[in-house]
C-alpha cells in the first residue's frame, strides 16, 4: 500500500518561504500504487498536488489535501540507443539523470547550475540553463506519460495525443501526474568552464560577442560595484582531470561558506550589504576547470534565498540592467545577492516564458530572512516596461488579467486543462487564483 502518514504534517519549500500543511503525504512505490491513489481522491473528492525538490518559491504545491512525492519513482526506463532517446521515471533527480545517462554514452544537451530539481518538475516550471542556442530543458522532451484524474495513463507526443503537446511540457503540475519523461539525448561531452572578472561597462558592450561566440554564457553582476563575474562553458573531447575533483570541494567548502558568512553579516546589520557585494565581487575567482558535462552544470548552492526571475527580450538585457542600477541608485536598497543574467532561445512551449521570443533572463535574490518585498517589487516593475515574463517557479505578484496578455496561448492551456481534469483534481488554491479557474 501507500506510504502514508496521518499524523499533522508541516512541509516547507527549500527556502522556508512557502509552508502548508497536507492532511496525506503520499510517496508511491509502484505505478500500481500511483493509479490506485488517483481512484481513491476522485472517490473522495479529493485534490493532488505533486512535489519535487521544493525548489519553487511560489506556491505551486502548497495544499492542504494530498500531497504526492514520486521520489520512489525514479530512473531510466527505457533506452533507445538508435534514436537517442531516454525514459526515465518521472521523480528522477537531474543530479541522478547525468551518471545515469553516462552509462549508455548520452546526456543532457543542456543544464542549469541547480540539478536537485526532479525531471518532471524542472520541466512543469519551466526550468532552464543558459546558451542563446539551447532552449529550456522541457523543450528536451519528446513524449510524457500522463496519469489523468480519470485514472487514464495518456501517452503524448508529437504523434499519439499531439493536441496535449506543447501545453504537457510546461504545466505546473494542472494537467495531471508526469509519471514518465522521454528525453532527446546527445553524446555524452566534457566541458571547458572558464570564469573571470570583468568590468560591467565592458562586459555589457560585449554581450552579443560573449553569447555567439560561446556554447554557454552567463554573468552575475554585483550590485554597487562595477564588477560582473562572467562563466562560460565550452564543449571538449571527452575526457575529465582528477584535480577538477578538488577544485569542486573548494568551491563547495570555502566559497559557500565565506559567503554565508558575509550573507549573516547583511542579515544581522541590514546597512552593511553595500560593503558586501563589493567585498564579493573583489574576491570574484579566475578559475579554469573541465569536468563531464552533467558535473561542469552543477554549481554547489547552500546559502538559501528567495528569488525573482523574470524573462525580457535578448537585446533587452543591458538596459534592464541600466535600469536597476539607476533603482540602486534612487533607492540605496540592502542588496547584497549578485544578480544573475543568462539567455535562452525561442520555443513553441504555451506556457514557456520564451515562447516565441529569444530571451534574457534576469534573476534577482535576497538572503533568507531579509526583507525583499520591496527590492523585488520595485525590479518587477522594471521587468514589466519590457514586456517581461516571470519564471512559473520564482516569485512575482502578476494577476490573470496580466498573464493573459503574455502569454498568447493561455487560453488554449486552459482548455486543455479543463478537458483533462474538469474537477479540478489537481489544483490547489494558488493556481485557482492566479488563471481564475473556478471549477
Amino acid at each position: 500500500m501507500f506510504s502514508v502518514r496521518e499524523k499533522q504534517l508541516t512541509w516547507k519549500n527549500w527556502s522556508a518561504s512557502v509552508v502548508a500543511t497536507p492532511k496525506k503525504l503520499v510517496t508511491p512505490h509502484h505505478l500500481e500504487e500511483l493509479t490506485a491513489l488517483v481512484k481513491d481522491c476522485r472517490e473522495e473528492g479529493m485534490t493532488i498536488r505533486v512535489v519535487g525538490a521544493g525548489h519553487s518559491f511560489t506556491p505551486l504545491v502548497a495544499t492542504s489535501e494530498v500531497l504526492l512525492s514520486l521520489d520512489k519513482l525514479t530512473g531510466i526506463v527505457e533506452v533507445n540507443e538508435a534514436e537517442q532517446l531516454v525514459t526515465l521515471w518521472g521523480g528522477t533527480r537531474l543530479r541522478d539523470a547525468g551518471p545515469l545517462l553516462d552509462q549508455f554514452g548520452f546526456a543532457m544537451e543542456n543544464l542549469g547550475d541547480i540539478n536537485d530539481q526532479s525531471i518532471a518538475g524542472a520541466i512543469s516550471t519551466g526550468t532552464h540553463g543558459t546558451g542563446s542556442q539551447f532552449k529550456s530543458i522541457a523543450n528536451q522532451v519528446e513524449a510524457i506519460t500522463l496519469l489523468t484524474a480519470s485514472g487514464e495513463l495518456l501517452n503524448i507526443n508529437r504523434q499519439e495525443n499531439e493536441a496535449y503537446f506543447e501545453a504537457a511540457r510546461l504545466s505546473l503540475g494542472m494537467l495531471g501526474i508526469i509519471v514518465k519523461v522521454t528525453l532527446r539525448v546527445v553524446k555524452s561531452y566534457s566541458l571547458h568552464e572558464n570564469s573571470y572578472r570583468l568590468s560591467l561597462e565592458e562586459g555589457l558592450a560585449n554581450l552579443v560577442a560573449l553569447r555567439e561566440n560561446n556554447r554557454n554564457f552567463e554573468f552575475f553582476w554585483f550590485p554597487y560595484t562595477k564588477s560582473i563575474q562572467v562563466k562560460i562553458l565550452n564543449e571538449r573531447p571527452l575526457h575529465f582531470e582528477a584535480h577538477n575533483k578538488k577544485q569542486s570541494f573548494k568551491n563547495l567548502a570555502i566559497e559557500n561558506g565565506l559567503f554565508w558568512l558575509l550573507s549573516e553579516m547583511s542579515r544581522t546589520v541590514p546597512n552593511t550589504a553595500r560593503f558586501v557585494s563589493k567585498v564579493s565581487a573583489f574576491g570574484i575567482p579566475n578559475r579554469e576547470e573541465e569536468n563531464l558535462s552533467y558535473l561542469q552544470y552543477a554549481t554547489p548552492r547552500l546559502v538559501k534565498f528567495n528569488e525573482m526571475e523574470y524573462s525580457i527580450p535578448q537585446d533587452a538585457m543591458a538596459e534592464a540592467l541600466r535600469d536597476i542600477e539607476g533603482l540602486f541608485k534612487r533607492k540605496r536598497m540592502n542588496v547584497h545577492f549578485p544578480i544573475e543574467c543568462r539567455y535562452v532561445q525561442e520555443d513553441s512551449i504555451w506556457l514557456s516564458p520564451s515562447y516565441q521570443r529569444n530571451s534574457a533572463y534576469i534573476a534577482v535574490h535576497m538572503y533568507k530572512g531579509m526583507a525583499f518585498s520591496e527590492y523585488f517589487s520595485e525590479v518587477e516593475a522594471i521587468f514589466a516596461s519590457y514586456e517581461g515574463r516571470p519564471h512559473w517557479g520564482k516569485m512575482h505578484s502578476l494577476e490573470y488579467e496580466d498573464l493573459v496578455s503574455l502569454y498568447p496561448k493561455l487560453t488554449d492551456f486552459l482548455q486543455v486543462r479543463q478537458s483533462l481534469d474538469p474537477e479540478g483534481m489537481f489544483l490547489n488554491e494558488y493556481v485557482r487564483k492566479l488563471f481564475h479557474i473556478s471549477t
